[in-house]
């Protein structure tokens, strides 16, 4: 992984040269592989984020507030009881291993100065965040390990806490670099240097060994047998100039940019991949941790809390498409009624041809008299005259079953349509208030069971504010419920509304009070709709705008289903920095 023991180093400084000193003032614990440490000092307030994810474990300051859940987990109670007030002391890392201690003092029941501790072990699915006490005990963790899970190494409360084993390698802190070349080149001679270094240095990722031999052998390939007496040297000199890096932690946070988005990052310039990426200083190693796994963590919290609607959306929209597929065959069958109304013609028409009982008849058919004769088949136990009637009958059935058919099968799909909204506003989800609400009119509308018990009315959230670059404010629905207050009753007549084409999004209003929206409100909202729908990721995509007087909702439609007319249409495409530096934050 990326975040490896020599990243980790320049991430302790940075956090003991801000934190150190301040005292724990709340403790969050979102979900279970996450904790939050509002840490207070003289300079302000500080955001410290554990996280033990087993693809994007670390350890660094974040910007944003995470959402509190409602009911915080018992290891987060236990947390704010032992140690809010604490201060945080010292922060310890062995060598460059993959792990921080961030110690604390604190107070017991009985007014006593004790040292607490808090493990923060970066290693991929086996990371953890640790709680220990003075006596090096551990209280509790955010995964517990017992003998079923691990033989090796346990961690339950009251055990000893003890460091993971560490690896037989060397530490570039120690080591010097003829002392590491000598270890490489007892390797195995076939074996490529960049996994030689990988095998020998301690707290190094793959990205930084891939660079080392980069530096030492360009784009070629270079195994332990190939390196000469001069890429030797280079050897040396890298690891060299690596070291100093490593001991006076002088290393730059630089994530690394492909076509589309970040795809690595590192302490040290990173030009291994040549023209195909570049690299981006950010300001600290906590800005571009939290640039790099922010929205990646974001999607996947709220893809974990919102498994039960995911599922209660495929179970309804899989139903659905099964009984229109099935209405569709009906429809189809349907389609051969003016036959059976032919053949009850053709039998009136020559009843007294028609013997009684007979099982089949042979009748010129009038209707298309180029034809050869019709055959049509009776009920022996009927009448000619009942075998008619019964002909008329199948028709006047399937006259009313298409009628029918039309309505049921129009009807699936615009439920259809609005469980694709419902699932296209889960996938912007990014607060659990936002998935509450989509639970709520889930709950209205029938798809979930609604509990039993006095249920308050829950006030809706805000939708979210922007700006244009002119100054006009722009409103954005954040759900199905939320696009009917803001169109139907917040809106003004006079302001602009729009919605992408045949496109599940959010409604979003220019607000115009009064004023003439320019050509640029009006394209910047557009691209606003076109973002908050499920055409975010494409180009040009069509957004329909009209007056807010010229949107209105039919009798019984599902929240959030609208029609519209004297719409007009823009062509955007969606710009995610755009929309970020746009947005007014409550």
């Amino acid at each position: 992984m990326a975040l490896d023991g020599a990243f980790l180093r320049h991430i302790k400084k940075e956090i003991e040269s801000t934190a150190l000193g301040t005292k724990v003032d709340k403790v969050y614990q979102p979900n279970r592989d996450e904790l939050f440490l509002f840490l207070r000092g003289r300079n302000g307030t500080y955001k410290l984020l554990l996280s033990a994810r087993a693809n994007s474990a670390r350890i660094h300051f974040v910007e944003g507030t995470p959402e509190n859940p409602k009911y915080p987990p018992m290891l987060c109670m236990l947390l704010r009881k032992r140690l809010s007030g604490a201060r945080l002391v010292q922060i310890r890392q062995l060598g460059l291993e993959r792990a921080l201690l961030l110690d604390f003092d604190g107070t017991n029941e009985l007014g006593d100065t004790v040292r607490l501790t808090l493990a923060v072990e970066i290693m991929g699915r086996y990371s953890n965040v640790i709680f220990v006490d003075g006596d090096g005990k551990i209280i509790d963790a955010l995964k517990r390990v017992d003998a079923e899970m691990s033989s090796e190494r346990l961690v339950l409360p009251g055990l000893t806490y003890h460091l993971p084993p560490p690896q037989e390698k060397l530490c570039l802190l120690d080591a010097e670099p003829e002392q590491i070349l000598a270890r490489i080149r007892s390797l195995p001679a076939d074996m490529e240097l960049q996994k030689a270094l990988l095998r020998t240095l301690q707290g190094v990722s793959p990205v930084v060994c891939r660079e080392l031999q980069f530096q030492i052998g360009g784009e070629q390939s270079v195994t332990i047998h190939d390196l000469s007496a001069e890429q030797q040297k280079a050897c040396v000199a890298a690891l060299t100039k690596l070291r100093k890096i490593i001991l006076e932690i002088s290393g730059q946070p630089v994530i690394v940019m492909g076509p589309e988005k970040p795809f690595d990052f590192s302490f040290l310039p990173i030009r291994q991949y040549g023209s195909a990426a570049k690299g981006n200083v950010k300001p600290t190693f906590s800005a571009l941790l939290d640039s790099f796994y922010g929205d990646r963590d974001r999607i996947e919290r709220m893809h974990v809390k919102s498994q039960d609607l995911l599922r209660i959306l495929a179970t309804a929209s899989e139903r659905l498409s099964r009984k229109i597929n099935h209405q569709r065959a009906e429809l189809q069958q349907c389609e051969k009624r003016d036959e059976m109304r032919t053949r009850g013609d053709l039998l009136n028409a020559n009843l007294y041809r028609i013997p009684k009982g007979s099982a089949s008849v042979s009748v010129e058919n009038f209707y298309e008299p180029n034809q050869p004769p019709l055959n049509i088949q009776l009920d022996p136990s009927l009448s000619p005259s009942q075998n008619a009637q019964k002909y008329y009958k199948a028709y006047r059935k399937a006259s009313t079953a298409q009628k029918m058919l039309t309505v049921q099968i129009a009807q699936a799909k615009e439920e259809l349509a609005y469980l694709d909204s419902v699932q296209e506003e889960l996938s912007r989800a990014e607060l659990e208030r936002d998935l509450n609400e989509i639970r709520a009119e889930l709950t209205e509308q029938g798809y979930i069971r609604r509990k039993k018990g006095k249920h308050g009315k829950e006030q809706l959230m805000q939708p979210l504010h922007f700006q244009t670059s002119d100054g006009f404010t722009v409103l954005v629905g954040r759900n199905n419920r939320q696009n009917d207050q803001l169109t139907l009753k917040q809106a003004h007549k006079n302001d602009v509304w729009f919605h992408t084409q045949k496109i599940p999004g959010s409604h979003v209003i220019l607000v115009t009070q009064g004023r003439e929206p320019t050509e640029i409100a009006l394209a910047e909202a557009a691209g606003l709709a076109a973002f908050h729908s499920r055409g975010k990721d494409s180009a040009q995509v069509p957004v329909d705008y009209t007056l807010v007087r010229y949107v209105s909702k039919p009798q019984g439609a599902k929240p959030g289903m609208v029609i519209y007319v004297r719409q007009k249409t823009l062509y955007v495409t969606p710009d995610a920095e755009f929309v970020k530096s746009r947005m007014e934050r409550s």
